[in-house]
């Protein structure tokens, strides 16, 4: 029996809607897609993630356990057409912010995903606070779109991990001679706040920012994801401790300032005492050299032959003869 045409006509046209189509798509500015057919994503022959430079960032030992293949991305642009057993993957490669105490499978973890909990070596627990830019790596796109089920989730994971290890273990970099203009070594003050774990943090926040960048490194060939930077803005400490922190910085900050004023008194004596140094120099060498002058002078003189140096004498002996007052004369006997 056959079936009426208006029902061959609608099946047919629900084949056109339903395989045609719909199996155009596009490709936004900010998006990348890979495609898989039955399942199997398209790969660039026997590539893998070893052959790239992202294996630099990993360990010899971790070369093992994270080798992906490289597929084929499909750039901005279309339409494009797909099969109807072939299935297109989009992800978005802009650069994201998120808080780095925020809990993606538990939003009122963390107060609510505003402060981080770390522990620091002399057992002060803090608050941390800041943020964290990510973007998905388009080199690995297999590692975040099939390698890891949750790859945000667990990119955080590996984060937080990371900085609580890190504020667990910090210490502030030791102290270094230093070489004055003047050719002396001294060795670099040591701060009377040396030793208190939340100061080491706060003076040295940069660094350890700078750390958090190098460590996360790795996780663009782990899980297919780039940190472009840590971003710690605050770091508090408890509640019963930043009473006496307060006084103790306070404290700190007039022995400092005490001995800044004395360095620089110090220095400006110093300043004054070369000076006064120099002036006196000047002094003797403005005295000594009309003497070294008629020194030569009376040499020439007197390498002219005796008579010269005598008239020389006789002449110097009238001029003061006219200038004197009272002249004594010593009688011969």
């Amino acid at each position: 029996m056959s079936l009426p045409a208006g029902v061959l006509i609608g099946i047919v046209f629900w084949f056109v809607v339903r395989f045609i189509l719909t199996s155009f798509y596009t490709v936004d500015p900010n998006e990348r897609a890979v495609k898989t057919v039955l399942g199997r994503a398209q790969r660039l022959g026997d590539a893998t993630t070893l052959d790239t430079p992202l294996a630099e960032q990993l360990r010899p030992d971790e070369r093992e356990r994270y080798v992906y293949p490289q597929v084929r991305v499909i750039g901005p642009g279309g339409p494009y057409f797909k099969w109807p057993w072939e299935r297109i993957y989009k992800v978005s490669v802009a650069t994201e912010t998120i808080n780095m105490a925020k809990d993606l499978e538990d939003p009122r973890a963390n107060k609510g995903g505003t402060v981080l909990q770390a522990v620091t070596k002399d057992q002060l627990d803090t608050g941390l606070e800041g943020q964290l830019r990510y973007r998905v790596s388009e080199s690995n796109l297999y590692a975040y779109l099939f390698g890891v089920k949750q790859p945000v989730i667990h990119v955080m994971g590996y984060f937080v991990s990371v900085v609580r290890e890190r504020i667990a273990n910090f210490e502030a970099p030791k102290a270094k001679s230093v070489t004055a203009a003047d050719g002396t070594v001294t060795m670099e003050e040591m701060s009377v706040m040396a030793g208190i774990s939340i100061n080491d943090l706060r003076k040295h926040m940069r660094s350890l920012n700078e750390a958090m960048e190098q460590d996360c490194r790795s996780a663009e060939a782990r899980y297919g994801i780039v940190m472009d930077a840590s971003l710690i803005t605050a770091i508090e400490p408890p509640g019963d401790v930043e009473p006496a922190l307060a006084a103790i910085n306070t404290a700190h900050n007039h022995v400092s300032s005490d001995i800044s004023l004395a360095h620089a008194s110090a220095d400006q004596r110093i300043v004054q005492s070369r000076r006064a140094v120099e002036i006196e120099t000047l002094k003797a060498q403005a005295e000594i050299s009309p003497l070294i002058a008629l020194a030569d002078q009376l040499k020439r003189l007197k390498a002219d032959g005796p008579d010269v140096l005598a008239a020389y004498i006789r002449n110097v002996r009238l001029g003061l003869f006219s200038k004197a007052q009272h002249v004594i004369i010593p009688e011969k006997r």
